[in-house]
């Protein structure tokens, strides 16, 4: 299946526009505290359903925060205790649940970004915590930001560097790479990252990855952090070994932080934030709903969904996209939501058969 913009955007037919921005019912605040810069979140669904939510306090470096929901998203704990050494972490958080190869155990990973990168682990479902510690001799930003298990049953996890963070004493450089790292070990070690990818003409950064539903490609949803061309595509048949050219995304696709999510009826949902300077939700926390079809051909999908209208500029939208049991999406970031306050976590609960009726009515 070829991938990506084989079509112009210009006949193509634009996915509908629905706006749940003003459903305040819908809104849940995970996380606010007066005067305090909470930022750029990441989740996960424990085996119990309960779901758990990592952000830092400040522009990526912060102490790292935890909160847990037991409720579907309905309503969330105290900050939960962490080790002291989470207090000094550089960059945006990333968690993730993983299964042990050996022992088939589940496993918590949080990474920090930055040189060195560093993993804190839990073992009891983030009932307690290992200290970060370093990685590797390497570094990055937003280090493991997506994380995938292949069919082999390792793990593979992409991320990029702009020369800064890559090496202890990394330099800017002109170019942005991608690199990918693996695990067999269930997390536990990496190994040191592979470049797959440099250009100093579009920077293509904050992988997002998604599976096919035939289980044979993989499609990584790139921002382009330049701004000189839109967000960008690219396709591997080989589990990660080699990737395809990119290509550009169609506009309503533009976006950062791409989360991909598969919801219990088969279609896709990407979680992001709009960055399309012609979409009345740029700058905004959106949410495009389609098949993994119209993904591949470009096509429009479904719907483009605007989830919450971040208030100051395009600071949102890292989204930790969770589906629970019953088809409820619950779609978790950070952002300026209410006019002269610090940005804060806010959480987002819709199902997808509500859209349909939403879209004939017109946003």
């Amino acid at each position: 299946m070829m991938l990506i913009g084989m079509l112009s955007n210009a006949v193509l037919q634009a996915p509908a526009h629905v706006d749940l921005s003003t459903e305040t019912e819908r809104q849940v605040v995970v996380d606010r505290e007066k005067g305090q810069y909470l930022g750029h979140v990441s989740t996960v669904t424990l085996g119990n359903g309960s779901i758990l939510a990592a952000y830092p306090k400040g522009h990526g470096k912060g102490a790292i925060v935890l909160k847990r929901s037991d409720d579907g998203g309905k309503s969330w704990s105290e900050r939960l205790p962490t080790p002291e050494n989470w207090t000094t972490s550089l960059e945006t958080p990333t968690l993730h649940r993983v299964r042990d190869p050996g022992t088939g155990a589940m496993r918590l990973l949080c990474f920090s970004g930055l040189y060195p990168a560093r993993l804190a682990t839990s073992e009891d479902e983030g009932g307690s915590w290992t200290p970060l510690q370093p990685v590797g001799n390497w570094g990055g930003i937003v280090v493991m930001g997506d994380l995938i298990t292949t069919t082999g049953g390792n793990l593979l996890a992409c991320f990029h560097d702009d020369g800064r963070f890559f090496t202890a004493n990394g330099k800017l450089s002109s170019e942005m790479k991608l690199y990918s790292t693996e695990s067999r070990d269930g997390g536990l070690s990496w190994s040191t990252p592979r470049e797959f990818h440099s250009s100093s003409d579009v920077h293509l950064c904050e992988p997002g990855c998604v599976r096919s539903p035939d289980g044979r490609q993989l499609t990584m949803l790139l921002r382009e952090n330049r701004r000189v061309k839109g967000s960008h595509a690219m396709v591997s048949k080989d589990e990660g070994a080699v990737w395809s050219a990119p290509r550009e995304l169609p506009r309503w696709l533009n976006g950062d932080r791409h989360t991909a999510r598969y919801a219990p009826d088969g279609r896709l949902v990407i979680a992001f934030r709009c960055m399309d300077p012609k979409s009345p939700f740029q700058g905004d926390f959106v949410a495009w709903l389609g098949t993994h079809d119209d993904l591949a051909k470009g096509a429009g999908g479904q719907y483009l969904v605007r989830l919450a209208d971040n208030r100051r500029s395009a600071d949102c939208g890292y989204p930790g996209v969770e589906v629970l049991s019953d088809g409820t999406l619950v779609l978790i970031t950070y952002g300026t939501w209410t006019d002269g306050e610090s940005p804060y976590i806010l959480a987002v609960r819709m199902k997808l058969e509500e859209l349909a009726a939403k879209a004939a009515k017109g946003w």
